[in-house]
């Protein structure tokens, strides 16, 4: 098991270009299991998240040939309609398979995906959805065995809170549904539109897309189609608060401003100076920070995804602001961690009252999930001295050579083993 050695106190300057969307990967890959015939997919993220939905398909019957960024997915049938626990564990977006399957294969056997760092978030809006659709569903032996007469059948489905896995999930499949679906109260995450858009190409009749009400008329197949993941907008957030947390300057290329308009006016509220142009965001940072207050909501609130990289930010800002935390219950687990290096910070409920300091100390510190990992990051790269982030096993499923670039950046950075 790795962790990360961040030498802190140095500032970052340069540019760094933005890997394609895990978020926006996985789905695609899921919906390839809608087709007979040959994907191929472009920009594709190179995390561990990635390799296990890759590792799905396969147990599934895809073939998969990867060449750098560049994934063709063919399927000729599937092996199995089963993706197994063993498979399945480590990544709740598995469950992505689940409407795919049953949709053009009329079976699926999904292990359910357990509980995680950041809360339950359970699969029942899918599973309802599913079962208003046609389907008929089993839970047994920790497994959802859902099977279908025919094709499933369109339905008018209204979700109690947007769920981005829920609507693309319950999309992919109401794409082969006999009549047509409509989504109420469906996420309008830019993941979700990017999904909706490869579905398109392949025949599918999608519309609605970034709005709440999405509207699917089935259609009897889809055809294979190439498609370009959108770039991650998380990935980018991460290096602009890298650029500002450390006083310095970064040029950010291969991204989407457009998805990121949320966190660019909290930065630019704390006085961080951008220039946004078409596929590029400039940060400079104007000496410390000033402390704002942030609620995470769905988009096009601020992300879930950039509270903790924020809160880094706000550990050192002036004044103090608080960050309420709406999306997930247990999402504050990192401020123990930053605790640790001396942040001020008090939790009231889902609250985080956070006092800004005139400076972090590095120390040694253990990750809890994949956004906690990249907030403790960013932690020790202002704090003074050395920062030891263990469990960045975390980290490694959704940020492409996270250390590489940030070395390019001129922070200094390293990888290794765990000390026993």
């Amino acid at each position: 098991m790795d962790c990360m050695v961040i030498q802190g106190g140095r500032r970052l300057a340069g540019e760094v270009r933005i890997s394609g969307a895990k978020n926006t990967a996985l789905p695609i890959l899921a919906s390839t299991l809608l087709s007979k015939g040959t994907c191929a997919l472009l920009n594709m993220p190179d995390v561990r998240d990635v390799l296990t939905m890759s590792k799905v398909l396969t147990h599934l019957g895809a073939g998969i040939e990867v060449h750098g960024d560049r994934y063709t997915v063919t399927l000729a049938g599937v092996a199995s309609c089963q993706a197994p626990y063993e498979l399945v564990k480590t990544m709740r977006a598995s469950v992505l398979v689940l409407g795919p399957l049953l949709a053009r294969w009329g079976e699926a056997i999904v292990a359910l995906p357990g509980g995680c760092a950041i809360g339950a978030r359970p699969i029942n809006l899918h599973l309802a959805a599913l079962e208003k659709m046609g389907a008929e569903i089993h839970i047994e032996h920790g497994n959802v065995h859902a099977c279908i007469r025919g094709r499933l059948k369109g339905a008018r489905i209204y979700f109690d809170v947007p769920t981005v896995t829920g609507t693309e999930n319950v999309m992919m499949a109401a794409c082969l549904a006999e009549g047509t679906t409509v989504l109420e109260n469906a996420a309008r995450e830019p993941e979700v539109s990017d999904l909706a858009s490869f579905l398109i190409k392949r025949g599918a009749r999608v519309s609605g897309v970034g709005t709440d009400v999405i509207t699917i008329d089935g259609v009897p197949e889809l055809h294979g189609a190439d498609h370009e993941i959108v770039p991650d907008r998380v990935e980018t957030g991460t290096y602009l608060i890298a650029g500002a947390i450390t006083g310095g300057e970064v040029r950010v290329v291969r991204c989407r401003p457009d998805h990121c308009d949320a966190l660019l006016a909290k930065l630019q509220e704390a006085g961080v100076a951008l220039k946004v142009e078409k596929e590029a965001i400039q940060v400079r940072a104007n000496g410390q920070p000033r402390a704002v207050d942030v609620k995470t909501l769905p988009y096009p609130g601020f992300p879930t995804d950039m509270q903790a990289q924020m809160m880094a930010l706000m550990a050192l800002a002036r004044g103090s602001s608080v960050i309420t935390e709406t999306v997930f219950e247990s999402r504050f687990l990192h401020v123990l961690e930053l605790q640790r290096m001396g942040a001020d910070i008090r939790i009231e409920g889902n609250h985080a009252v956070v006092t800004g300091v005139g400076r972090l100390s590095g120390a040694p510190v253990m990750a809890s999930d994949l956004r906690a990992s990249a907030c403790l990051i960013l932690a020790g790269l202002a704090a003074e001295g050395e920062t030891r982030v263990s469990r960045v096993y975390h980290l490694d499923r959704g940020y492409e050579r996270l250390d590489a670039k940030l070395t390019g950046l001129g922070a200094q950075v390293r990888r290794e083993a765990e000390r026993v």
